[in-house]
């Protein structure tokens, strides 16, 4: 079944276009959030399946929180330099998976797995 919603918090506005429409073809709707306030805010009114996080504009301590509010919603963070030290905190953090931010192939595939699991595309 085809997830209904994402939302993409990303600092690189390259990546977020191409991220976009990489995702328009997995998710009905794709929602881009401002700010880290603005994520907090679409995942709930857009009930977000999934919500791709950029480690550069949120910190682990965000993305810990982010889960644990939003059980249901899949976090996977991306970062320029994503390795594999950074992967295992997210993961640690609640996250799903973690990718570099330039990367789409390996984002899309982690954002449209099933929610929760872990998945081994970290740069």
């Amino acid at each position: 079944m085809k997830p209904l919603s994402v939302v993409v918090f990303q600092c690189d506005r390259k990546c977020v276009e191409s991220l976009v429409r990489s995702l328009h073809t997995h998710f009905r709707v794709v929602n881009v959030a401002r700010d880290f306030a603005d994520l907090k805010n679409c995942i709930p009114r857009h009930r977000a399946d999934t919500a791709i996080v950029d480690l550069e504009f949120a910190a682990l301590d965000d993305v810990r929180a982010l889960c644990h509010e939003f059980p249901s919603t899949s976090i996977v963070c991306t970062h320029r330099l994503a390795d594999e030290r950074m992967w295992s905190d997210a993961l640690a953090a609640g996250a799903a998976d973690c990718c570099a931010s330039g990367d789409v192939r390996a984002i899309v595939l982690a954002a449209t797995h099933t929610p929760h699991l872990p998945h081994s595309h970290a740069a």
